[in-house]
C-alpha cells in the first residue's frame, strides 16, 4: 500500500507540477496526467450515475467498473505499472452480452437521452471515449500498459448498452435520430 495522505495539500504542486504515483514529477498539463484526470472524471460521473435509482445487476456493475477505474487510473498514474488485465476486459464483453441479448437490433443512431440516467450515462459513455483518446496519444510518446486502450474501448461500448437498458428501465424511450426530420418553425 502506498503513502497515505495525512494532509491534503502539500503545496508541491504550486509549480504547476504533479508526483505520480512512482515518485517522479511532471507537468500538471501532461498527457499522463490528463489521461489518469480523465479516468478518475469518468469516475466521478459514474458516482453520480449511482445515486439514481437503477436496477440492483446495473448498480453491482458500475461500481465493479469504479474500482477498475481506479486500478486503471493507478496504472496510468505509476508509470510501468499494469493493473488491468486480458481478464477485465473479457469480464467487461461478458457483461456487455449480458445486458444486449434482450435490447432489440439497432437499426438507426440514437440520440443522448431517453431518462435522466441514461443520459447520464451517456455522458459517461462521452467521458470514456475521451479518456480513451488520451490514452491514445499518451501510448503514441510514452509506453502504456497493453489493456488500456482496450478496455476504455470495450467500457464506452457496454456504457452505450446501458443506456439502452436504463432508458428502457426506467420507461423511458430511446431518441432515435431522424436524418430527414422536418425543421421547426415558429411562424
Amino acid at each position: 500500500m502506498g503513502n497515505r495522505l495525512s494532509k491534503i495539500y502539500t503545496r508541491t504542486g504550486d509549480d504547476g507540477t504533479t508526483g505520480l504515483g512512482d515518485g517522479s514529477r511532471t507537468d500538471k498539463d501532461g498527457l499522463r496526467v490528463a489521461a489518469y484526470g480523465t479516468t478518475d472524471e469518468l469516475n466521478s460521473v459514474l458516482g453520480l450515475l449511482l445515486t439514481s435509482e437503477l436496477p440492483d445487476t446495473v448498480k453491482q456493475v458500475l461500481n465493479e467498473i469504479q474500482h477498475h477505474l481506479f486500478d486503471l487510473g493507478g496504472e496510468l498514474c505509476i508509470p510501468g505499472h499494469q493493473a488491468i488485465a486480458q481478464t477485465h476486459i473479457d469480464w467487461l464483453e461478458e457483461t456487455l452480452d449480458h445486458f444486449n441479448e434482450d435490447l432489440p437490433p439497432l437499426k438507426d443512431f440514437i440520440l443522448p437521452g431517453g431518462s435522466v440516467a441514461a443520459a447520464q450515462c451517456h455522458v459517461a459513455r462521452t467521458v470514456c471515449r475521451r479518456a480513451e483518446r488520451l490514452v491514445v496519444s499518451l501510448k503514441r510518446i510514452e509506453e502504456v500498459p497493453p489493456f488500456s486502450v482496450k478496455y476504455l474501448n470495450r467500457l464506452s461500448d457496454l456504457l452505450f448498452v446501458t443506456a439502452r437498458v436504463l432508458s428502457r428501465e426506467d420507461g423511458g424511450s430511446e431518441v432515435l435520430w431522424q436524418k430527414d426530420r422536418p425543421t421547426i418553425s415558429f411562424k
